[in-house]
């Protein structure tokens, strides 16, 4: 009868474990929380976006979706935009906004969170509208690329202005807003798109102003007509934080949304982004 000597699968020979332990430090190097982003992108394209420094302003239903798909891509550098404060009403639509984030500064909110997922990432929070009134303050040649988030039209016109003056990449989000179907988001350059009353106001101003293009995300969607009653409307029933800036009783109409809209067209954003920065890879 042959005897097999007995092994305890539990123990290492000598010197194994200290193998066991250099494998798999070894392994912890190579592989990281951006290792399925590199199979399909290259380790090219990932050098890139980690020196990559991308804005985006307005870190509400839309900016807050593509800061959050931008760290998560690799993005070295992000530099936030936004005044504003979590509002209860942003629960149903804004990455940040949870009852616990209430009341607490956007920007604040989303630094704390990008650093959450990728705590080697640079994150320079600026809690500010940006507007006529301070763009001077701000040097966009130190951005890769530009987000345009923001949900107003004179601090849009001033961003794009800026930002083709100086030669930096730009892509704006038009209206997301009192839209129900995600579906109809398309990518176009400014003067191709149709339906949208923001991009059409977007069109008129731009073209006064001599910019002969510009990327952006909308809708083709057909605008829904809020159902706006007394019980619902902001203007009479504001909540917003103490110390909110501009609050919703200053606006002429607060939007209807909902979560699989805004979220979208931020993903979609961050999509462009990404793609263009890594062109050179590409090549």
């Amino acid at each position: 009868m042959v005897k097999y000597k007995q092994t305890n699968l539990t123990d290492d020979a000598p010197g194994r474990l200290p193998l066991r332990k250099a494998a798999a430090s070894k392994r912890s190097e190579i592989l990281n929380e951006f290792s399925r982003t590199e199979l399909l992108l290259g380790k090219d394209a990932m050098k890139i976006l980690k020196s990559s420094t991308v804005a985006v302003f307005g870190i509400g239903g839309v900016g807050s979706y593509t800061a959050e798909a931008l760290a998560r891509s690799g993005v070295g550098k992000l530099v936030l935009f936004d005044d504003d404060r979590v509002c209860l009403t942003n629960i149903n639509r804004q990455l940040i906004a949870t009852h616990k984030t209430v009341g607490q500064k956007k920007v604040e909110v989303m630094k704390a969170r990008i650093l959450d997922i990728n705590p080697k990432c640079e994150v320079e929070a600026n809690e500010c509208f940006y507007s006529a009134q301070n763009a001077g303050e701000f040097d966009l040649l130190k951005y890769s690329y530009i987000v345009d988030a923001i949900d107003t039209v004179s601090s849009k016109l001033i961003l794009i202005e800026k930002a083709q003056a100086a030669g930096v990449p730009i892509i704006s989000c038009m209206g997301a807003g009192n839209k129900l179907d995600p579906t109809r988001f398309e990518v176009a350059d400014i003067y191709k798109t149709s339906v949208c009353p923001l991009a059409k106001v977007m069109r008129k101003e731009l073209r006064a102003r001599g910019i002969p293009a510009l990327k952006v995300v909308y809708s083709k969607e057909e605008v829904i007509t809020p159902q706006e009653d007394e019980d619902t409307a902001c203007k009479f029933n504001c909540i917003c934080p103490p110390d909110t800036k501009r609050k919703c009783t200053v606006r002429r109409q607060v939007p209807g949304s909902v979560s699989f809209v805004p979220s979208v067209a931020g993903l979609i954003l961050a999509g462009e982004v990404i793609k263009d920065l890594i062109k050179p890879a590409e090549r």
